[in-house]
């Protein structure tokens, strides 16, 4: 997360209408750019974290909380052609992984759902990746209405959007604040108070980008009421979200919120 540089009043408004412009070029985005050779969907991360690379997804994995602090992945628009079409949620350890995990004994009974931070319909592009998504390393504890609904909508729109603008980066993750749910299982896994989604699409020259939080609760959340600039989640999360951006770039487009770019 950066300190945004203070701005005389006039410079502010030639900022605004540069802006405008960008947006005005995304809302009729160009066919995606060529794969970043950045992983630009990737946080900063500290030494302490856990990191797992799979197929088609980071994780950073909390043996404390048992749940992952962070997953984050980028899903373009060929992604979304499936090539992988079974069925089946099969939820696992993942057996490659030292050091304590949760496990289906744990979310047994417990009236939580096992919730994907990556969903698994993002990665039908390969059956290994598909199957890596039930591991326990990308699963939380989530509401069951807020999974079902509110959550899910925002998956839908996530992949629409890679579709619109040929490529997203996504972070999301548990948010920890009170521990008002306490834990589930004889492994005592957290339950999150809260989750969050990141997202950074290629907006013409630049880049455009978005931020949500749910409460893990069954309330209704519609996706615009729950939006905000990426400046604010990282101030809520402590963590720099998309920190391989370009810093100008990113001074830029983490202070930013056009909800009619993504159509909210």
């Amino acid at each position: 997360m950066k300190k945004k540089a203070f701005v005389i009043i006039p410079m502010a408004a030639v900022l605004c209408v540069a802006f405008l412009a960008m947006a005005a070029q995304c809302r009729n985005p160009q066919p995606a750019r060529q794969a970043d050779t950045l992983q630009l969907e990737l946080p900063a991360a500290s030494e302490a974290e856990d990191i797992i690379v799979y197929e088609g997804f980071t994780v950073a994995y909390n043996h404390t909380t048992l749940v992952p602090d962070w997953v984050a992945y980028e899903l373009t628009a060929q992604e979304l052609v499936q090539t992988y079409t079974g069925k089946g949620s099969q939820f696992s350890r993942d057996p490659n992984v030292k050091g304590r995990q949760s496990s289906r004994e744990d979310y047994s009974h417990s009236g939580w759902d096992k919730g994907h931070m990556v969903p698994k319909a993002d990665l039908r592009w390969s059956e290994k990746a598909y199957w890596q998504s039930h591991f326990f390393t990308n699963i939380c504890p989530q509401n069951h209405d807020l999974n079902g609904q509110d959550w899910c909508n925002l998956e839908k729109k996530v992949r629409q959007w890679a579709r619109r603008f040929g490529r997203v980066y996504v972070v999301c993750g548990p948010i920890f604040d009170s521990c008002a749910h306490g834990t589930i299982g004889a492994a005592h896994v957290a339950i999150p108070d809260a989750f969050f989604k990141a997202l950074l699409v290629p907006c013409g020259d630049s880049y455009a980008a978005i931020a949500f939080t749910f409460a893990n609760d069954s309330s209704r959340q519609p996706l615009r009421s729950r939006a905000c600039t990426v400046d604010q989640l990282e101030a809520l999360l402590s963590r720099d979200l998309f920190p391989l951006l370009d810093d100008a770039v990113e001074s830029t487009v983490e202070s930013h919120l056009d909800l009619p770019l993504w159509q909210l």
